[in-house]
């Protein structure tokens, strides 16, 4: 008796896309967390120096509502942090500074950027012209392997079951 399919450390090798339950997947975990347009437009603009409140409300132009509820979302997801400041002669406020683990999204966002400027750019030219500091050559995102081969495609890998795949058990409606 193969008893692999009862093992939820060893996920039957022949689990196809379809019969994973995607429930347990990473990429819908994320979204949990930034899944929609204004978490990551708070983002990219955190990442851009944003800090305060009001900034994001008018840069991102959303109401003050949706802007409190996605920042709580944030830092609760450990993506931001806050920070106590006090202007002279106002009360005391938080800012939000991007962490360790909101940075790790940053190619995230990069890669955005990267495919909206190639199929939604302004004809005009870039928003934003990216660079590295040290040779001046624009940035871009590439996949690679450990090893590093670079620039591979999906055609260039191959995806199989780990060890938290679990088997897709029942359709939903």
């Amino acid at each position: 008796m193969d008893t692999r399919a009862d093992n939820p450390v060893e996920p039957p090798a022949d689990l196809g896309w379809l019969g994973i339950d995607p429930e347990n997947c990473p990429v819908r975990r994320t979204l949990d967390v930034v899944g929609e347009k204004w978490s990551l437009l708070i983002l990219r603009d955190a990442v851009n120096g944003v800090r305060r409140f009001d900034d994001f409300r008018r840069h991102v132009g959303m109401s003050e509502a949706v802007l409190a509820d996605r920042l709580r979302k944030l830092v609760a997801g450990g993506l931001l942090e806050t920070r106590p400041y006090r202007e002279p002669g106002t009360r005391s406020r938080l800012e939000y500074r991007v962490t360790a683990k909101g940075w790790e999204l940053w190619p995230v966002l990069l890669a955005l950027k990267q495919f909206g400027d190639r199929h939604h750019g302004d004809p005009v030219g870039l928003m934003l012209d990216i660079r590295h500091a040290d040779c001046g050559a624009p940035v871009r995102v590439v996949v690679e392997c450990a090893d590093g081969h670079t620039h591979l495609t999906n055609r260039d890998v191959t995806v199989h079951p780990g060890p938290a795949a679990r088997p897709f058990a029942e359709p939903r409606h």
